[in-house]
């Protein structure tokens, strides 16, 4: 049986390291290491064994090594042979064919799938404890501090909240730096669709990790960059909508860009847009314009001629539909052929998260379309997370969409459009349209939603948001002035806490966080808060947890508000 020791020293700012190693093939592919750890300078030894396969011809191959510590490895056994590595003809990278290349062959590499499963193992031991929430370790709080206090002096002003992430969570919990863990129901604003440290993701992101290049672009394109372009254009005609091609770009901001340009390309010379209140498009110099928050645009010029049109009302519904109607009528009588686009996010996280009827949205649309004014669903906040995988198909608004954006939870961000808008001129051009890692881990993202059963009239989408919504009105009637609905729609998930006011709504957020449970505030007039759980990995399990603890958090914010009467 082929047998080698390997003994090595390496120096490490005036500490070492005593190291040895024993390989010997084994039959049953068995993976064994023991260490002792100590200090060299406090006389203690560092001894490793490790049990590792060898090839037939007795080779050893040290796979993620550093140059370095090779270097000291041959240094430390002068006498000693190097390893027989295999010829040409046995290694995988030799094994490219007809047909395949040797980016095939690197990928059905043994090791490589070897190497994921190790890193699925050390991944799952390592996140197993975080499955409740916890306070910080107060030996952590100082350089969290310090980390706090250096963003900002860095980004030239404080974070929103303290939150900056250890590296590693547990589907919807994470830790943070300063040791605590939280139960996530905000996922950076939507964009964890899967949770933190999901095992599904890790593997694409190691598949992405092969790639020759970090980012994909104009110029630089792979297979998944089709894939997935593919596959969001299947999903977005399912129903009906000719959704006939895709644009990938690396921001929500981006692809609505894209969606701007395509309407006004086909609409010229028209130059006006009409969009709901409470709008939010993104921050851009034309989607500022869009986004009905003066202080967003302040300073700024005037990119756009935006009009605007009351929201659904759920309180006045039939005297909401009206409004917006006739609304409509006069903005296309006082401006006729001047429109570009009617943008819509059918479920407005500026304006609150409000179920809306469909019938509203489709009284609208009849008139918008007869005058030939293109229409634009912004789906980067709502795609997943109704009963359909497009909020557009949850409302049966399938012919109208001419344009559709999506992001956040896909990772890689998209722009799909009609035949009809496919431009005559080169405007859509990006040096970059996505990372592969967002790409591989948006189509695997696209796999879980649909293997988790998330969509359908009884899918889980459906059913959580039944859970999580009767569990908030049992809040509210214990604490019937702190908390009320509606309570959103599907996987987004919102209540009025207090009266409204923004202090309120702040107050109880912080009181969140410090409780454990992350969620931020939408709308205006009132303020909300808004939970975005992961729709592929939450469970009632962590529904019931997110209602204790916001029961918690609502009576500490009603003592608060005593406080200060």
């Amino acid at each position: 049986m082929p047998r080698v020791a390997l003994n090595a020293s390496l120096e490490t700012g005036g500490q070492g390291r005593e190291l040895s190693r024993e390989c010997r093939s084994q039959p049953s592919g068995a993976y064994r290491r023991s260490a002792t750890r100590g200090r060299r300078a406090s006389g203690e030894a560092i001894n490793c064994s490790r049990n590792l396969n060898l090839g037939e011809n007795g080779a050893v191959s040290l796979l993620f090594a550093p140059a370095s510590y090779l270097h000291r490895l041959s240094s430390a056994m002068p006498d000693a042979q190097p390893p027989a590595f295999p010829s040409d003809s046995t290694t995988p990278s030799a094994a490219s064919t007809a047909g395949q290349t040797y980016a095939d062959a690197l990928r059905a590499d043994p090791r490589v799938a070897q190497a994921k499963e190790l890193l699925r193992q050390a991944l799952a031991e390592h996140a197993a404890g975080l499955t409740a929430v916890r306070p910080a370790d107060e030996t952590l709080r100082v350089p969290y501090e310090r980390l706090l206090a250096e963003a900002a002096a860095v980004r030239g002003g404080p974070l929103l909240w303290p939150y900056l992430s250890a590296g590693v969570g547990n589907g919807p919990y994470v830790q943070l730096a300063d040791g605590s863990v939280k139960l996530d129901f905000i996922g950076g604003i939507g964009v964890y669709g899967c949770g933190h440290s999901s095992p599904e993701l890790l593997d694409a992101a190691v598949d992405a990790a092969l790639e020759d290049v970090a980012m994909q672009g104009n110029l630089q394109q792979h297979p998944p960059s089709i894939r997935i372009a593919e596959q969001l254009v299947k999903l977005a005609s399912a129903g009906g909508a000719p959704l006939s091609y895709c644009m990938l770009s690396t921001s929500g901001a981006m692809a609505n860009e894209n969606a701007l340009k395509l309407a006004f390309h086909k609409a010229a010379p028209a130059d006006r847009v009409i969009a709901f209140d409470n709008a939010f498009a993104g921050r851009s110099l034309a989607l500022a314009a869009i986004t009905d928050r003066p202080k967003y645009r302040q300073g700024l010029p005037l990119a756009l001629h935006v009009d605007y049109l009351p929201a659904w009302n759920f309180q006045r519904p039939e005297e909401s539909q009206r409004l917006a109607l006739d609304e409509v009528r006069r903005l296309l009588a006082r401006h006729p052929g001047r429109y570009a686009a009617f943008w819509a996010e059918l479920i407005a996280g500026e304006g609150g998260y409000y179920p809306t009827d469909p019938r509203f949205f489709q009284t609208l649309c009849e008139p918008i379309r007869a005058a030939g004014i293109p229409i634009i669903f912004d789906e980067i906040q709502t795609f997943s997370r109704t009963s359909q995988p497009f909020a557009f198909q949850h409302y049966q608004l399938h012919q109208y969409a001419d344009i559709v954006t999506v992001g956040k939870i896909t990772q890689v961000c998209a722009t799909l459009y009609r035949e009809t808008f496919k431009p005559t001129a080169p405007i859509l051009s990006q040096t970059f349209t996505g990372a592969s890692s967002s790409i591989a881990i948006g189509l695997e993202t696209l796999k879980l939603l649909h293997q988790k059963e998330c969509f359908g009239s009884e899918g889980w989408n459906v059913r959580r948001h039944r859970y999580f919504a009767a569990g908030l009105e049992r809040l509210a009637t214990k604490y019937p002035n702190l908390i009320r609905g509606p309570f959103g729609e599907g996987m987004m998930i919102a209540f009025t806490p207090g009266d409204g006011s923004y202090e309120q709504a702040k107050a109880l957020m912080d009181i969140l966080f410090a409780e454990g449970l992350l969620g931020f505030l939408c709308g205006s007039d009132p303020t909300r808060v808004r939970f975005l759980p992961p729709p592929a990995i939450t469970t009632e399990q962590h529904i019931d947890a997110a209602l204790e603890l916001l029961d918690r958090s609502l009576a500490k914010f009603a003592t608060s508000l005593t406080a200060d009467a």
